[in-house]
């Protein structure tokens, strides 16, 4: 039985290694048989065939049958996806547990107090970075939200106000709860609408035809993005985070000459 490349690497999908989809594939089309017969259709080496089988009949591919010789039973492939999923769920559940309980272990502690021994013998100049795809972009927005003292600044483009009215939104309400100032300067459109509904809630908004995209954490951490969101596909998305209270400075500076311009948001909230 000869199974095409493309085929096999679909099965991957389902968490099967290169021998385990070719002796499942092999059953399928049989049905019901041996670890030998097997072993011939899906050229599996026989040494490796019941380690395979075991293997599979743990993950729920497939039924050992009663008797002798030992034959093997398909299981459908609607019901592998089934235990598939039920299997995926239970281990990440089992993962966020386990992070979970670190969080109330002494072990944070530990980690937190190497990090904080680690930050104060970094020169500031040393804390930056490159930031690359739109999801590492956002999550490292998220962390200076959350760190935020005493006030965000950002300027976004349309897109970019509807993005964070979804991904931010939590941290927003959480900084503002703590009395965090929160400006938000946008272009704002129809289209973000029930973006400025959302976050107005937890945030100043005003209308800017200015399309930049940073981020101001009180005055002394800035996220620059580089590019242009429109232009550029999600994971080539790419910033720079850096820590220095000149250039946050600089952006605040520029961000209040935008904001002295900006037109309040409330006429834009009911666009249609």
């Amino acid at each position: 039985m000869i199974i095409q490349k493309e085929f096999l690497n679909k099965l991957k999908d389902f968490g099967l290694n290169s021998y385990e989809g070719k002796l499942w594939a092999a059953l399928l089309s049989r049905g019901v048989s041996t670890a030998g017969e097997l072993s011939d259709i899906a050229n599996v080496p026989r040494s490796r065939c019941y380690d395979v089988l075991e293997s599979l009949e743990k993950k729920g591919f497939i039924i050992m049958k009663v008797g002798k010789p030992i034959k093997y039973i398909a299981v459908s492939p609607t019901e592998v996806i089934e235990r598939v999923k039920k299997r995926i769920n239970n281990d990440a559940e089992q993962q966020i547990n386990i992070v979970e309980s670190i969080k109330e272990s002494k072990v944070i502690d530990e980690l937190n107090f190497l990090h904080s021994q680690g930050i104060d013998l970094v020169d500031p100049t040393d804390l930056s970075g490159s930031l690359k795809g739109r999801n590492n972009l956002y999550n490292h927005m998220e962390s200076m939200v959350k760190n935020a003292k005493e006030k965000i600044y950002i300027m976004t483009t349309a897109q970019g106000l509807i993005r964070k009215s979804e991904s931010l939104k939590n941290a927003f309400e959480k900084a503002n709860k703590k009395g965090v100032e929160i400006k938000i300067a946008a272009p704002l459109t129809k289209d973000t609408s029930y973006a400025v509904k959302t976050l107005s809630r937890y945030a100043e908004i005003k209308h800017t035809d200015d399309n930049s995209r940073f981020c101001v954490v009180d005055g002394k951490e800035v996220a620059f993005m580089l590019v242009d969101d429109e232009k550029v596909h999600p994971t080539y998305d790419a910033g720079v985070w850096v820590t220095t209270q000149i250039f946050s400075k600089t952006l605040e500076n520029y961000f209040n000459l935008a904001w002295g311009n900006g037109k309040a948001a409330n006429k834009y909230t009911n666009a249609s």
